[in-house]
């Protein structure tokens, strides 16, 4: 009997115990959207939820924002962080690092059945909104509308996966992807093989590996005969420790704004991310630079090569260095949570006939059965 194609991923509205482990389910898919445009999304219910504004993939499980009295059950602590709005709703501090941090572990255990997440102090505590729409347009640009491939053959390769491990964490959740995740600093790496141990569904679809030379990007970590259906990637968009601090401050300003009361000293040491994880020499725009030309040595290797870029006016040197590679494809896909923008940059050195058929041979559902 062959195997039954993983489309789209399921409505993660149900406790974890539903969730059979390591086999993502599809339960009511939502319509498709074509990579390169914005998500429309209906209007926010009103409920006893923060609300998650417009525009967030309409697959992901957080576009109805979060449910708190749901998230609780799943983690108790988090109810130590949780109160009641000016609005009747129930939200936490996003100024208090550990309730950032209680949440996500509550979305984690709730929405993606990880039953262990942790991180060190002061390392980056991500939005799983934001980080889990990436994916969800990642998995639109690959299917480009067939959606009878067999999802969970699909192999991705995380660069600069932190001490969070977050994209590769979402992504055997929701899709059944198998990773490789690479970064500079074997200090997290190591606080992700504590995750994948504590947490069977991971186990044996993610590989983490040490980027010894910190002037590379794909070099030394993808190996010979190797194939990757997709690259993803975070960059650090500080070009020095003191262009982090100053970003950090302004974050920390916009919460003091939008919470109404004063940071601590401390949180504001302890607030999103450390070294390597928020700044590089030559910032955001020299990173993908070296990622840009690191490519066209792997062109045959890897499907589709992508990154966020969180800086717009990075993007015109990105598209000039990419015109004089090689490259058959360029799309620039817009993501928006509430007031952020950001934008997915994808290229392929492949034209479509020939991703068509790397698709059949590699994730084509009867070929696998």
């Amino acid at each position: 009997m062959p195997k039954s194609a993983i489309k789209y991923p399921r409505s993660t509205k149900m406790p974890p115990r539903d969730i059979p482990s390591g086999k993502p389910k599809v339960r009511n898919p939502s319509p498709k959207v074509k990579a390169g445009t914005k998500a429309k999304t209906g209007p926010v219910k009103t409920r006893s939820i923060a609300e998650i504004k417009k525009a967030l993939h309409p697959r992901n499980a957080h576009i109805n924002g979060y449910d708190f009295n749901a998230l609780i059950k799943a983690f108790h602590r988090l109810n130590a962080f949780v109160r009641q709005t000016p609005f009747g709703g129930l939200s936490i501090d996003f100024a208090d690092p550990e309730a950032v941090k209680a949440l996500n572990t509550a979305l984690l255990k709730y929405h993606y059945g990880i039953d262990f997440w942790d991180i060190p102090k002061g390392a980056l505590c991500p939005p799983i909104p934001g980080r889990v729409d990436y994916l969800h347009y990642l998995a639109d640009l690959l299917v480009e509308g067939d959606s009878s491939l067999a999802m969970e053959h699909v192999s991705v390769l995380d660069i600069g996966t932190g001490a969070n491990g977050i994209y590769p964490i979402l992504g055997c959740q929701v899709y059944g992807w198998h990773f490789v995740a690479s970064d500079i600093n074997s200090h997290s790496l190591a606080n992700v093989q504590r995750i994948v141990e504590r947490n069977p569904a991971l186990q044996g679809r993610l590989s983490l590996r040490l980027q010894v030379d910190e002037k590379s990007v794909f070099k030394g970590i993808i190996q010979p005969q190797e194939r990757f259906e997709l690259t993803l990637c975070n960059p650090p968009f500080h070009a020095s420790l003191a262009e982090a601090a100053q970003g950090s401050q302004r974050k920390v300003r916009n919460l003091q704004l939008n919470s109404g009361r004063t940071v601590k000293a401390a949180s504001k040491l302890n607030f999103g991310g450390q070294g390597a994880e928020l700044w590089c020499k030559g910032g955001e725009q020299q990173f993908l630079a070296t990622m840009i030309n690191e490519s066209q040595a792997f062109a045959d290797q890897c499907l589709w090569f992508t990154s966020l870029v969180s800086k717009k006016e990075n993007l015109k040197p990105c598209y000039q260095a990419l015109a004089k590679l090689a490259v058959d494809t360029v799309k620039t896909i817009e993501m928006q949570q509430g007031n952020k923008i950001t934008r997915v940059l994808a290229w392929s050195f492949h034209s479509a006939a020939k991703r068509q058929s790397w698709r059949t041979e590699h994730l084509n559902i009867q070929k696998q059965a």
